[in-house]
């Protein structure tokens, strides 16, 4: 028996552990097939990035209806940099982990021996399209379920988080030690175009100060922000 033909066994198991049963079987086996095994398997023809992209606004308009409810008194700043903490691939992938369903995703040889940041990507792509396929079968109220059902906890603990502002704490640090403005620049750029990772550096003229990921620029810029930040205070430490 093939791995195709195993994963299609396989759907039971997997509704169980996303507590979701789908009417039509095709849009979650769907979901579970990386195109590095449609390249190496021209039997099948199809791979999930067309549901990994549905999902990722879905998951997008879903987190962000919750924000505005939850948060009336939050500018929409903030709001969005909340929205890109849940949403990140980081924040994907322990989603992906927690229902235990990354051993039924069908990868290609060289995908199945990444186990570096292509991995997580991976991952964080195999969540959009999960949540992608459960919005063709059942609608955004079967969506929004799924979602919260599974992850309030997480989202909670994400929320509670300290909402600090990297970028305004480097910039005010950088100013009273260097009499300089730190600037950032984008180191590169991964994946499609509706889920792009950005990786950018923050600089103090040709001093590498610190380099972070996002969804966003805005969010990579935090992050870098932050790396700068916290390798100081370990250097200051020292």
């Amino acid at each position: 028996m093939n791995h195709f033909d195993t994963l299609i066994q396989k759907v039971p198991d997997i509704e169980a552990k996303i507590r979701y049963s789908f009417h039509d079987k095709s849009l979650i086996t769907l979901a579970f097939i990386h195109r590095s095994y449609v390249n190496e398997h021209k039997e099948v023809t199809d791979h999930n990035e067309r549901l990994e992209f549905l999902g990722d606004s879905v998951l997008g308009l879903i987190v962000s209806d919750y924000l505005y409810r939850e948060l009336p008194q939050t500018p929409e700043g903030d709001l969005s940099y909340l929205r890109s903490r849940l949403v990140e691939a980081s924040s994907c992938c322990q989603y992906i982990q927690k229902l235990k369903v990354e051993p039924f995703i069908l990868l290609g040889k060289g995908e199945r021996l990444n186990e570096g940041r292509g991995r997580e990507t991976i991952l964080a792509d195999l969540f959009e399209a999960i949540v992608g396929a459960i919005y063709l079968d059942g609608g955004l109220e079967a969506t929004r379920t799924f979602i919260f059902g599974h992850f309030q906890e997480d989202i909670t603990a994400i929320l509670r988080m300290p909402l600090q502002n990297w970028k305004a704490a480097l910039q005010d640090f950088c100013q009273r030690n260097y009499q300089q403005q730190p600037e950032y620049s984008v180191l590169s750029e991964s994946g499609p175009d509706h889920s792009k990772i950005f990786r950018i550096k923050v600089s103090i003229g040709k001093k590498e100060l610190g380099n972070g990921e996002g969804s966003s620029k805005k969010s990579a810029q935090q992050a870098a922000a932050q790396d700068a930040l916290e390798r100081m205070k370990e250097n200051h430490g020292n």
